[in-house]
């Protein structure tokens, strides 16, 4: 009967937790429950009855831990799967003026192709006319350009968009060679001091002044850990003064 009772509590715990959880811990609950089974089938209730005090704390001490154990896991994989894509995915990267798409309409040729955002933060589709691009993700910016085509003459259109090329960083400074360069993935101030030909004598290679596309001010980072670049940012590397 204890062991059936047990049985009974343990579904209405499971009844009230959430989904996510309810694997991992059955998983454990049952399988220890099916220990005390075992051992109620080889040697019936008398056995059960003198089994000692400490032991039956054992178990349900190792039932909690398991338990706990389960609760964690899940709230990891809760946790990880709503981790925020990175900024330099595709799917989350915000255009801007100076980025160049690759604009693909199912069946339409004429309209397929290249087109760079312009300083105003428009790009220009035929059948389309300006399209306002800076500020959206290439997600957002297809059904912006496929509303405006199915007010033209295109019915129905299927539009995919895709960044071709990412709007150039720009490094000044205390740098050999300063000015615009290509933006690539997992780029690094170090990075761009490298493409900008190295730090001049004169350089304070101990920290870099950083400006973010879209920001109004710069930030003073120090250079003993890597410092990630994006499309659009400003790098100044300052003079040393000793």
């Amino acid at each position: 009967m204890r062991s059936k009772d047990r049985r009974s509590s343990f579904c209405e715990v499971r009844t009230c937790a959430p989904d996510q959880w309810n694997s991992r811990i059955t998983f454990f609950r049952l399988f220890f429950f099916s220990m005390i089974d075992g051992c109620t089938c080889i040697h019936g209730d008398a056995a059960m009855q003198q089994r000692s005090p400490s032991a039956g704390l054992t178990l349900h001490l190792l039932l909690f831990v398991f338990a706990i154990a389960g609760i964690s896991a899940g709230l990891s994989v809760h946790a990880s799967a709503q981790t925020p894509p990175s900024a330099a995915s595709a799917e989350s990267y915000i255009l801007g003026p100076n980025d160049r798409i690759r604009l693909k309409v199912y069946g339409e040729s004429d309209i397929t192709g290249e087109y760079e955002i312009d300083n105003t933060g428009q790009v220009s589709i035929p059948l389309a006319g300006h399209i306002k691009a800076a500020g959206a993700t290439t997600r957002q910016l297809e059904k912006s350009i496929a509303s405006a085509l199915a007010k033209g003459i295109v019915r129905d259109p299927r539009v995919n968009v895709e960044i071709a090329q990412y709007r150039p960083y720009y490094i000044l400074g205390e740098v050999k060679k300063s000015g615009e360069y290509p933006y690539r993935h997992g780029l690094t101030v170090m990075d761009a001091v490298a493409s900008a030909g190295g730090f001049t004598y004169r350089a304070n290679e101990n920290k870099v002044f950083l400006r973010r596309s879209g920001a109004s001010a710069e930030e003073i980072l120090p250079l003993n850990a890597p410092v990630p670049v994006f499309p659009g940012d400003n790098i100044r590397i300052p003079e040393r003064y000793f």
